[in-house]
């Protein structure tokens, strides 16, 4: 039985690609004219007094113990306890789709929606499987991809969860997404998420490969596919080499063609440094959709986020909105970015003089982490024997992935890890 509330939004939907490729749960999703709502209009209107929110008021202020303040005497008691709107606060949402444009240049005089600010980017992605995977909507990823993502589509949606080899002949594997994509495409509909820089592997296309991945989605919208991209960008904007696609893929998908709906995933956890912030963003774009259509959308994101954690946290959005406001955060960024180039520079010199019959790197050029290919050896061996015998911390992957996250590691350590994966490996291979 779907609620009066979500059928008036799936109505509003109704002939739209975002409408069809909604899944059982994101038909049934509605933001109520509840609680929320009414405090809503209660705040725009309530001018004697406002008794529908749960917060303790000393007058008109949320009440702070002491012992909190103290620790944050810059932001006002508002800024710190208050909760904040389930799409997030208003002043960032709008200060985020302005930096969107600025970063991606191509979003300029494009029509998406306003971002909402969801609690991660995990949390992001989470809901955009509440929103269009179920048991017959499954998720096209990358293999190898991080593990979070099968995760989330298999155990908590049910879902077909379907990999492509992200390499070949050591450049991305755009002919093995577009042989996944047209097979998937054969039930009416593909979903697919792309991460850039890819985590475990650290790899952005170049230019030619993302003008490829673009030309063949639109080739399937074409052909009348409804094809929904999610566009991972947790670590954007951390390019080291010219030749990468400077913008995401969003740019070019949000009104590329009716049947095509992108979601771009993004937020300062990763591209500002603020990583236990958990703060992130969703923003919808396909062409066509009306200003009704995008928030009919929205409220169903927003019905999602009502219905898990109710809002986000309120101190990291009135952090972040300051220090983009107030702070010198751009200049910051590039010193902190030139610190990850030059550990990635030194990685890429070490394997540059280092050779191994056991362990391949795959290709990278961006973002935090680099991984290696491993044939003959189990990568969760290798991790714990790099643990146990040398002290140090890996990730396994999967059996043949082992990822080397370059962003934790001081330069003068780059040497010692590397050094010690190769000379482990080749002893675990000879054992």
């Amino acid at each position: 039985m779907i609620n009066p509330l979500a059928q008036e939004l799936n109505d509003l939907l109704a002939g739209t690609t975002p409408g069809e490729l909604l899944s059982d749960l994101g038909q049934r999703l509605y933001f109520p004219k509840g609680i929320i709502a009414q405090s809503g209009e209660a705040k725009k209107l309530g001018k004697v007094a406002n008794g529908t929110i749960g917060m303790t008021v000393i007058n008109g202020k949320p009440a702070i113990l002491p012992s909190v303040r103290k620790y944050s005497p810059e932001l006002q008691s508002g800024e710190l306890v208050a909760y904040a709107p389930t799409a997030g606060n208003p002043d960032l949402r709008a200060l985020w789709k302005e930096e969107m444009i600025r970063k991606n240049p191509g979003l300029d005089g494009k029509s998406f929606s306003l971002p909402v600010l969801v609690p991660g980017l995990t949390a992001g992605i989470s809901y955009l499987a509440d929103l269009f995977l179920d048991e017959g909507k499954g998720l096209i990823a990358a293999d190898p991809s991080w593990d979070n993502y099968v995760l989330i589509a298999s155990a908590r949606r049910n879902a077909p969860f379907t990999q492509f080899p992200i390499f070949k002949d050591g450049k991305f594997n755009v002919d093995g997404l577009e042989e996944c994509l047209k097979k998937e495409a054969a039930g009416g509909s593909v979903r697919v998420i792309l991460n850039f820089p890819q985590n475990p592997s650290g790899y952005s296309p170049v230019k030619e490969e993302a003008a490829r991945i673009i030309a063949i989605v639109k080739e399937l919208a074409e052909k009348g596919t409804k094809v929904m991209v999610w566009c991972d960008d947790a670590y954007f904007g951390l390019n080291y080499e010219n030749d990468i696609y400077p913008q995401s893929l969003f740019a070019e998908l949000c009104d590329l063609h009716e049947n095509v709906l992108a979601a771009k995933i993004d937020g300062p956890t990763k591209e500002d440094f603020a990583w236990g912030f958990r703060c992130g963003f969703i923003t919808f774009g396909c062409k066509g959709l009306s200003d009704a259509h995008y928030d009919a959308l929205v409220k169903k994101l927003m019905a999602a986020i009502r219905s898990s954690v109710s809002c986000a946290s309120t101190p990291p959005q009135s952090m972040v909105l300051k220090a983009y406001k107030e702070g010198n955060i751009q200049a910051e960024k590039i010193e902190f970015r030139k610190v990850l180039e030059n550990r990635y520079k030194l990685v890429k010199k070490f394997l540059a003089s280092h050779k191994s019959d056991f362990i391949k790197p795959l290709p990278f050029n961006s973002g935090y982490f680099m991984a290696f290919h491993l044939d003959t050896i189990d990568a969760e061996v290798l991790r714990q024997k790099l643990l146990k015998d040398k002290g140090i911390g890996t990730i396994s992957i999967d059996a043949h992935t082992l990822r080397v996250a370059f962003s934790s590691l001081d330069e003068e350590k780059i040497d010692i890890v590397y050094q010690a994966i190769y000379d482990t490996a080749e002893e675990l291979a000879k054992a």
